[in-house]
């Protein structure tokens, strides 16, 4: 046990949800006879719920906030559908279709931006006008019928790595971006550890991080092996591939720089944030467009894996995403939450889903299952802090979140002592 405390930081309990969702692919693959972790099966996953993913990224950051977006599926089916009729009207090239529907998503967010941080009215509301307003628009602009796109911008939502170089009996490419994450993974454990040696802190014992870099650089080479091991015309797919960077984006601003420190502090408290000099309007208003860019872009990707744009594209979506961030450890209240334990979650929901499905379990068991789950994990993180413990997920990307070279706050401990410091004024 003091092996377990030594190895997972002092309380195993804050990797419960990692615990969780490799319990769940190992009764998986038992269950199914070995199918969850074929080739195959992890592909389709990742090609399957990537826009989902994408979606929690931007949400975890409006929760944090503490707000919430019930548009996200009406905005990503609107964005999808403008796209898939200006391509095919206009004869418009693929890559700037993309980007005008990076910039559809922008004017949407910044319309339910303002209406939220300039005016007022709370986003649960801004936003339940704006799953209405555009789904009517998807609907009214596509008239109800289903729109093909190109066959160059169904790259990036069933795109894969090409082959390149020698015949290795793998694809290359995706060797190659795993080893790139082995190392990543290798050199900012070092880097951190460096770090704290350097500010005097206490570092693990070195079978510690050893033990550590075994276990996760181990999990990311088989993943690469599956990835690089599918049927011929296969490799690690460009949605994921678009997941992967956002993620990298995404985590760097929200733990290492002053708009994600920001997003935590008005989060935690609004107006303790506003007497530190925070400009709470400007970043409710900045939270709403990021959003609204990241589901444009996911129903881009979505349309292109679906090959055309239908009027019931984004249905319920805005439900999976807000579903990933709770189960990946962020609170009701706002002011906790991390983009890792979002996808983390988003992954818990994605490898149930695909599991049930290949057990042949009916959609009406699917949605209780996935119900349960959702209430049991929200509960058990909610009892965690009425104890006085900080969320499992936040507690998890400790190590990520700490600020290199600086005794920057965590998370967490910027709501406590925004809090604090309301009390005070």
């Amino acid at each position: 046990m003091n092996a377990l405390k030594k190895l997972f930081g002092g309380n195993t309990r804050q990797f419960g949800m990692i615990f969780a969702l490799v319990a769940l692919i190992i009764f998986f693959q038992f269950a199914t006879a070995g199918r969850t972790l074929t080739p195959g099966n992890v592909i389709n996953l990742f090609n399957g719920n990537s826009y989902i993913l994408i979606l929690a990224i931007g949400m975890v950051l409006v929760i944090i906030a503490g707000h919430i977006d019930l548009s996200v599926g009406s905005v990503a089916a609107f964005v999808g559908v403008t796209v898939a009729l200006i391509m095919q009207d206009w004869n418009v090239p693929w890559y700037a279709g993309i980007l005008l529907g990076l910039v559809l998503g922008a004017l949407i967010g910044a319309w339910q931006g303002f209406w939220t941080a300039y005016v007022g009215i709370p986003a649960f509301i801004v936003t339940l006008a704006g799953m209405l307003l555009f789904r009517g628009f998807n609907q009214f602009v596509g008239k109800s019928n289903t729109i093909p796109v190109p066959a160059d911008f169904q790259y990036i939502g069933s795109g894969y790595l090409p082959e390149v170089g020698p015949s290795t009996g793998y694809n290359n490419l995706t060797l190659l971006l795993g080893l790139l994450a082995v190392a990543f993974v290798i050199f900012g454990e070092l880097r951190a550890r460096r770090t704290a040696k350097a500010l005097g802190a206490e570092v693990p014992e070195g079978w510690v991080m050893i033990t550590k870099l075994v276990l996760v650089c181990g999990a990311i080479l088989y993943a690469t092996y599956l990835f690089a091991t599918g049927r011929p015309g296969t490799s690690f797919p460009i949605p994921g591939l678009i997941l992967a960077v956002l993620v990298l984006i995404y985590g760097f601003i929200a733990s290492k720089t002053v708009v994600g420190r920001h997003i935590y502090a008005v989060g935690g408290n609004r107006h303790a944030a506003e007497l530190s000099g925070v400009q709470s309007k400007k970043v409710n208003f900045l939270v709403m467009m990021n959003m609204s860019i990241l589901a444009g872009l996911a129903g881009m990707i979505f349309v292109g894996r679906s090959t055309a744009s239908g009027p019931f594209d984004g249905v319920g979506w805005e439900l999976d995403a807000i579903a990933a961030v709770f189960i990946g450890g962020a609170a009701v209240t706002g002011g906790v939450g991390t983009v890792i334990g979002s996808i983390v979650g988003g992954l818990v929901m994605a490898v149930l889903n695909n599991g049930l499905q290949l057990l042949g379990v009916g959609a009406d068991l699917t949605q209780i299952i996935k119900g349960l789950v959702l209430l049991v994990a929200v509960a058990f993180d909610v009892y965690n802090k009425s104890q006085g413990k900080r969320s499992i997920i936040g507690m998890l990307t400790q190590s990520f979140n700490r600020p290199s070279g600086g005794t920057a706050l965590q998370p967490d401990e910027v709501t406590s002592t925004k809090e604090t410091i309301s009390r005070e004024a």
